[in-house]
């Protein structure tokens, strides 16, 4: 039986590349971006999600509502992504071993692959990643255990990529799924997923 799994989507960050308007309200197929990521989660079944919001709070909260996130607050969320990723960790069940990252900004990430990712978490060290054409992508699967120290020890604009690079205890989940490597930085890049839904970015 795999251990149980909480879930954490950022939906904190400022998206500056995006432009002035807040990158994770931009609609993508009549929805707003972290709206896909949030269903996305909760369609998943796998265990709790919590949301964690910085920028554009009340609007990113109107775009969510409805949903049954735990919705919390970073105030902190200026001073780089690991202060949310902390928040949302502390926001989890202490039951939760594993702790799913999902990023607010990857509306092509399917409930299926996810559900995958949290089977494939069960009998691991540190944490799964799945990967893509040889390529490693989001989200990712971490051991909150096991991985204590060095989530504390997070600063500044760093998540748990360069977290997990180099390591030898992270499995790595091979899958088909491109969604993994798409996320949305630009107007650019998200007019072209609105046009080839599948082509990578």
């Amino acid at each position: 039986m795999s251990p149980p799994v909480g879930l954490v989507l950022l939906a904190a960050g400022r998206g500056t590349r995006f432009g002035p308007a807040p990158k994770l309200l931009a609609p993508l197929d009549g929805v707003p971006l972290v709206r896909h990521a949030a269903e996305a989660a909760l369609r998943a079944g796998i265990g709790p999600v919590v949301a964690v919001l910085g920028h554009a709070e009340e609007a990113v909260r109107a775009a969510l509502a409805g949903l049954d996130l735990v919705l919390v607050r970073n105030p902190a969320y200026a001073q780089g992504l690991s202060t949310s990723l902390r928040a949302g960790l502390a926001a989890l069940p202490e039951a939760a071993e594993g702790a799913m990252i999902l990023l607010g900004d990857m509306p092509r990430v399917p409930p299926a692959l996810l559900a995958g990712l949290a089977a494939a978490f069960a009998g691991t060290d540190a944490a799964v990643v799945p990967v893509c054409a040889g390529r490693r992508g989001n989200p990712v699967l971490l051991n909150r255990r096991r991985l204590a120290a060095e989530l504390a020890a997070l600063t500044g604009d760093r998540g748990a990529g360069p977290l997990l690079a180099g390591r030898r205890d992270v499995r790595e989940w091979p899958v088909e799924e491109a969604g993994i490597l798409l996320d949305v930085d630009t107007p650019e890049t998200l007019a072209g997923l609105a046009r080839s839904p599948n082509a990578p970015l």
